[in-house]
């Protein structure tokens, strides 16, 4: 299994013990990642839904405070009231919000753009969605960074496949698994190369942002694309510690109190941009856990969301 094949698993398996998944969805969505039912069957079979009368041993604890590591940045309670991670409407005044569609590699790609309404020029940033694809969401997310003065794409990753509107939710994960990685970084380059020829587009300030498996492809894409200024992962797995030495972006990672499933990599990244001398800084936010960003998920934690959102946004300030 690639990186997020294996992410994607263990976010099922996760799922099914925390009782969000029967064991007949768990074993549907693990197999379409993949590719094998029995694989499926073992990695369910070392694992029991938990008891609903006790806590998960992987969630019993949390730190009492968010944490940062190595080269702090801009001090997020100065951001204005306008800052708040609040729902912007697609007829937001203050923006301009659409479906795109752009020359790929190989294909024409699909995607969600929104950018300040009116005159100027504007930095850039790429955002990468979760493993349900482009939903509204997502889109939203990027209109919230136009309200905030920021050129945001969502790159559509299942543009190939008609976009991910063609997959029911449930299919949407399979899709991804069994697409290359390197595509991803691929995809959200032509979208950076789009923006170019744009007369509203800064896009030499350009910076990255994703949440939980578009997590992952940010820190992938952070790897790959030296043109990022600045890159914000919220909750993904993070890339093969021997690429980290090409990480060019400041790197601003959030992370949940209580997903330990992710922050048990934590360390090990941790030392890696340390080592490298990289520009890291990382977030947890206590009672917090895996997708508390997501509004319209039932771990969505307000608080957190809030604060996350404003340190994103004094980050980019920052270094974009």
């Amino acid at each position: 299994m690639n990186i997020f094949q294996k992410y994607l698993a263990e976010e099922f398996v996760e799922d099914f013990q925390e009782g969000r998944l029967s064991r007949r969805q768990a074993l549907k969505l693990i197999a379409s990642v993949t590719g094998s039912l029995m694989l499926a069957s073992s990695l369910l079979a070392a694992c029991a839904p938990l008891d609903p009368g006790s806590s998960s041993p992987s969630k019993a604890d949390s730190p009492p405070e968010p944490t940062a590591a190595a080269t702090p940045g801009s001090d997020a309670s100065s951001m204005p009231e306008s800052a708040i991670n609040a729902n912007v409407s697609p007829a937001d005044a203050a923006v301009q919000a659409g479906p795109i569609r752009f020359k790929g590699e190989d294909a024409e790609l699909m995607g969600y753009l929104a950018r300040p309404a009116g005159e100027g020029e504007f930095p850039v940033v790429l955002v990468c969605h979760e493993n349900r694809g482009l939903t509204e969401h997502i889109q939203d997310v990027t209109r919230r960074l136009a309200k905030a003065g920021y050129v945001a794409l969502a790159v559509d990753l299942l543009s190939r496949q008609g976009g991910s509107g063609a997959f029911g939710s449930d299919q949407v994960p399979g899709a991804l698994g069994n697409m290359p990685p390197e595509q991803f970084v691929q995809d959200f380059r032509s979208g950076w190369v789009y923006l170019q020829d744009r007369a509203y587009a800064q896009s030499e300030r350009l910076g990255m942002v994703g949440f939980c498996f578009g997590g992952g492809v940010t820190w992938l894409a952070a790897t790959r694309m030296p043109e990022l200024k600045a890159a914000v992962p919220y909750y993904g797995p993070h890339p093969p510690l021997a690429d980290v030495p090409d990480i060019q972006a400041a790197v601003l990672a959030n992370y949940g109190g209580l997903d330990q499933r992710i922050n048990q990599g934590i360390p090990e990244i941790e030392a890696a941009m340390q080592t490298n001398n990289k520009i890291f800084e990382k977030r947890i936010y206590p009672n917090a856990d895996h997708a508390f960003n997501n509004d319209t998920s039932s771990r969505y934690n307000p608080q957190a969301a809030q604060e996350a959102w404003r340190r994103t946004l004094a980050w980019f300030e920052k270094y974009l």
